[in-house]
């Protein structure tokens, strides 16, 4: 429906760039050695240059990946979940230890302000951020070492986007003429939005029910017809975390309008709608109601020449990203082919494949076992797995 448009602001801000570097990185956790092939410490699930990541934080992650359902999963299923989640954990440790080696580790000042930084994005008080943190079973020390973590490996990777060289002009016209199709200004239109939702959900000025909703949109209108600002209306009494933007959507083209369910009818009505205007309250049908401001319209597609400043720029940036994901997964490469890797739980499943029932979680029914200090950073390297989801720091803003 048209509503997921309206964005949610969540704490995902410092696991970007983690997502994106492992997302890089080929899955498998090869390089390095597996020298040893004595028994197996069965609550050691890796070791990374001899840094332990135990069974215990590989369970907790996929426990809270899983949402407490792995006991759903067949053995096979659950075997190749915890083996993913496994791989994310030993690619973070691998460039964690690569990002202290060459001394980009965090100082606590950095750290501070990073988590200053997640709960101003999440639009929390400290007693808010405190809450969402006791909620998820997590402690501030915790916090402190994942965001510590994903700051350093910032700092590392950061190291290498900083040489990406310098773009040339013909590179970029090369660029443009395979990709002329791109270069498009499309009909489409931007909107402002102030959001009643009937449901008690804590937001400012709060609507509790439907006839409460109805009221306070009503109002809402009348109060905008009657000369009040538009965004600061909306910074004020919208129930949608767009309201820290003053209910700004951004532009949004025709095309994407109908992808994100909003009704035919409703796209043309934003085409004749001068600009300024807005609509009286719109329900949608889950059961929420809308005031939408027109902001701007574009009604043709406009072709944009490669001499447009906005085109050159936009593909020299393309180009910068394309250089500095080849530097990462490069740099990822080296790391963990330099690093002496020993893979506890991969080893078991290749030597006694006929029996995963090892594999399956000690905490099956839901706990979360103690984070084992070797690898109590950010899972959000586990990523890597199709199975994964965001880390605990990101989430924790964004329940």
């Amino acid at each position: 429906m048209y509503q997921s448009k309206i964005r949610t602001l969540t704490l995902a801000c410092l696991t970007a760039f983690v997502l994106s570097v492992v997302a890089a990185c080929d899955s498998s956790s090869g390089g390095g050695s597996s020298s040893g092939k004595g028994a197996a410490d069965p609550t050691v699930a890796a070791t990374v240059n001899g840094k332990k990541i135990m069974m215990s934080e590989v369970d907790r992650l996929l426990n809270s990946q899983a949402g407490g359902q792995q006991s759903q999963l067949s053995q096979l299923e659950l075997a190749q979940a915890r083996l993913q989640v496994l791989n994310g954990l030993i690619q973070q440790e691998v460039l964690f230890q690569r990002a202290e080696k060459e001394k980009f580790l965090p100082t606590e000042d950095d750290v501070n302000q990073a988590i200053a930084t997640l709960k101003q994005q999440g639009n929390l008080t400290e007693d808010e951020y405190l809450r969402r943190l006791q909620e998820r079973g997590q402690t501030e020390q915790g916090i402190r070492e994942e965001v510590r973590r994903q700051v350093a490996l910032e700092k590392l990777q950061g190291k290498y986007a900083a040489n990406v060289g310098t773009i040339r002009d013909k590179e970029v016209e090369d660029f443009y003429e395979a990709n002329k199709a791109q270069f498009v200004n499309r009909r489409g239109v931007s909107l402002a939005a102030i959001v009643i939702d009937p449901r008690d959900n804590g937001a400012q000025d709060d609507a509790k029910s439907p006839t409460e909703a109805t009221v306070k949109a009503n109002n809402v209108y009348d109060q905008i017809k009657g000369g009040a600002d538009f965004a600061t209306v909306a910074r004020a009494r919208s129930e949608d975390q767009t309201n820290v933007n003053g209910g700004d959507l951004g532009f949004l083209p025709e095309e994407q309008m109908q992808q994100t369910g909003f009704p035919p009818e409703l796209i043309q009505r934003f085409f004749g709608m001068s600009v300024g205007d807005i609509t009286q309250p719109i329900p949608t049908p889950d059961g929420r109601l809308t005031i939408f401001k027109l902001q701007t319209k574009r009604l043709e597609n406009e072709n944009l020449t490669r001499e447009n400043p906005a085109v050159r720029d936009d593909i020299k940036r393309t180009l910068i990203e394309r250089r500095q994901s080849l530097l990462n997964t490069v740099m990822i490469t080296v790391a963990m082919n330099e690093a002496d890797i020993v893979n506890n739980l991969a080893r078991g499943v290749l030597d006694n494949p006929g029996d995963l029932s090892g594999i399956r979680p000690a905490n099956a029914n839901g706990a979360q076992p103690d984070a084992s200090p070797a690898a109590s950073a950010s899972p959000a390297t586990a990523t890597a797995s199709p199975t994964a989801t965001a880390s605990p720091a990101a989430t924790t803003a964004g329940q």
